[in-house]
């Protein structure tokens, strides 16, 4: 008679829930409870630091008490600068949490949404079918998204759960329900523009000209819809406000540009040469990697303009190929970046796993990569050391995947 736990069969399923794809939700489920307990302690024995719910709150009651401007929607840190949607969401909260003054509770709902982060990443993996089970245990892992999360409680959340919505949406073929998703992200965090270079080389390959641009109206339509009274009071506040493409930052909160010195962190040049950098980056990816298995880039937009009502694309447009390509849109947004905050960690540090595995790099490589990055986002305040490793990390990541996203399936 054998004997149904042996130290033999352990290990065998051990291995099996570390490495065979069939076992891949069985392992994410441990990693989504461990971290929910893990996220649970955090609360209980970690305070709670003040930053910007409170101004979240005071804006969120001045709406609530019919203020409609922009630029009279202000708080203890300055004005209003983030669209409609992040009103929407905080007026829910301050109604459930005491006017914010239930601290404990926000803390709870926002833990809640950490763990639906957790499984709305898992479930991008797994759709990808191209990530190890054993990267998952990576995921519970950033001590500050824990922070950015439940000890801060950063409105960028809320942007990047309603974001994996979107790509898982556009993964699973559901186009229409995924602009949707966008466009709500969109409206509460001005960051997710980051993803639409990607997104258009996406819906044109799968759908054409035509019904790219429709599904674009229907992203700005239901942006006009979030900020209808506030459009109708003065539209110049709410664009200039919610949009601003040309705010600049303190140089004692960057994460990513410390090793500049403040004036050449402030200065125009800077920014310009940042912006070129984003540009030059995002056509070479549109020209020899993004659109490469359909022949070139030019053989698509030949057949998406020749043909507009049909998709573009030869090759298949994968759930791999998907979630590839709308992070590495996102990445090259954040290295680009005019400045990074704590909070900004958020926007993609439950993609770094997965791009680390979407380059040929070892992967003891690969983990020091991600390690390097946490680290960099851990440092406060940064420092040239710091802010040097995370540039030269984020950079690595893009490299890698620039040498491998060609045989992207």
């Amino acid at each position: 008679m054998s004997v149904p736990f042996s130290p033999r069969n352990l290990i065998h399923f051990a291995i099996s829930l570390l490495t065979n794809p069939r076992y891949f939700w069985s392992l994410a489920s441990l990693v989504i409870i461990g971290d929910v307990i893990l996220t649970e302690l955090v609360i209980r024995f970690i305070p709670y630091t003040e930053i910007d719910w409170e101004t979240y709150m005071i804006q969120t009651e001045l709406y609530i008490n019919g203020q409609r401007n922009y630029t009279l929607i202000t708080g203890p840190t300055g004005p209003l600068v983030y669209p409609a949607g992040h009103l929407r969401i905080h007026q829910v909260l301050y109604d459930v949490t005491d006017s914010g003054k239930n601290i404990r509770l926000a803390q709870h709902i926002y833990a809640l949404l950490y763990a639906a982060t957790v499984v709305l990443t898992c479930s991008i993996y797994r759709k990808a079918r191209n990530i190890p089970n054993w990267v998952l245990l990576l995921l519970p892992l950033s001590k500050r998204l824990h922070s950015i999360f439940v000890l801060r409680l950063f409105n960028d959340c809320w942007a990047v759960f309603v974001m994996q919505a979107a790509i898982l949406a556009f993964q699973n073929g559901l186009d229409d329900t995924g602009c949707l998703l966008f466009s709500a992200a969109l409206s509460i965090k001005m960051s997710i523009l980051l993803y639409l270079p990607g997104l258009l080389v996406i819906l044109f390959k799968r759908k054409g000209l035509v019904a790219t641009f429709i599904r674009l109206l229907s992203i700005g339509a239901l942006q006009a819809f979030f900020a209808l009274p506030f459009l109708q009071e003065d539209l110049w506040a709410y664009v200039r406000l919610a949009f601003d493409l040309g705010r600049v930052f303190l140089y004692k909160w960057t994460v990513n540009w410390r090793f500049l010195d403040e004036q050449t962190f402030l200065s125009p040049t800077w920014a310009r040469t940042l912006m070129a950098g984003h540009i030059i980056t995002l056509v070479a990816f549109g020209l020899f990697r993004w659109c490469k298995p359909d022949g070139s880039v030019w053989a698509v937009l030949a057949r998406g303009f020749r043909r507009p009502l049909h998709p573009a694309g030869l090759a298949p447009v994968t759930p791999d190929y998907v979630a590839t390509v709308l992070f590495t849109s996102n990445l090259i947004g954040i290295i680009f970046a005019r400045s990074l905050h704590y909070q900004f960690y958020s926007w993609y540090a439950q993609q770094i796993p997965f791009l680390a595995w979407r380059t040929r790099y070892p992967w003891v490589f690969k983990i020091a990569i991600v390690a390097a990055i946490e680290y960099a986002w851990n440092v406060f305040p940064s420092t040239t050391l710091s802010s040097g490793i995370l540039f030269a990390a984020n950079s690595l990541l893009l490299v890698g995947i620039w040498r491998r996203l060609v045989n992207v399936r």
